[in-house]
């Protein structure tokens, strides 16, 4: 089972969507708020596509499949761009870009650096990975991996950033 950097941001959100998605259960398409972040994604920066590359990678580490889709990089410069919508879940966006930094470091790109972008808040984010991220990564690649093939859904986390999730209807459904 590959771990992508959807499920490591997942993984940082709640351990129930991560289940949820990665058993196929794929909420995102009934969500406003998930197209408004790809209408914002589309729009905020039209001429990135020109000069910044999408790149797909992937690596093997210690037996596990890994893989991400870096939607804008610049190759000479050696940044990662990520849009996102609001910064209310930031450490999970974080932990996203620095999975994307560790995968290229793993294909041996090194030196490479990332910038959270929220057009919205005009606000940007620079991120870098040190030792103690990569060690964490390594540490959560095993836990991402059993908790997707576990046989159990894990609980709802209510919390207040579960109003705007994608799958709230699912968790809170009651009859």
């Amino acid at each position: 089972m590959i771990t992508t950097a959807t499920c490591i941001n997942y993984y940082h959100i709640c351990h129930r969507k991560l289940w949820l998605f990665s058993n196929g259960i794929r909420m995102e398409h009934t969500s406003d708020t998930v197209y408004d972040g790809k209408l914002l994604h589309d729009r905020s920066y039209p001429q990135r596509a020109e000069k910044h590359t999408e790149i797909e990678i992937s690596a093997i580490f210690n037996g596990f499949e890994l893989s991400g889709k870096i939607d804008f990089y610049d190759a000479k410069e050696k940044v990662i761009h990520e849009i996102k919508r609001s910064d209310k879940i930031e450490d999970a966006h974080e932990w996203q870009v620095k999975y994307y930094i560790w995968l290229l470091e793993l294909n041996d790109i090194t030196g490479v650096r990332a910038t959270l972008e929220y057009p919205k808040l005009r606000s940007t984010l620079d991120v870098i990975l040190e030792n103690k991220d990569r060690k964490y990564l390594t540490d959560i690649i095993p836990k991402i991996a059993l908790l997707k093939e576990s046989e159990e859904c894990p609980l709802k986390i209510n919390s207040k950033i579960c109003k705007n999730c994608s799958y709230y209807d699912l968790c809170y459904v009651v009859e």
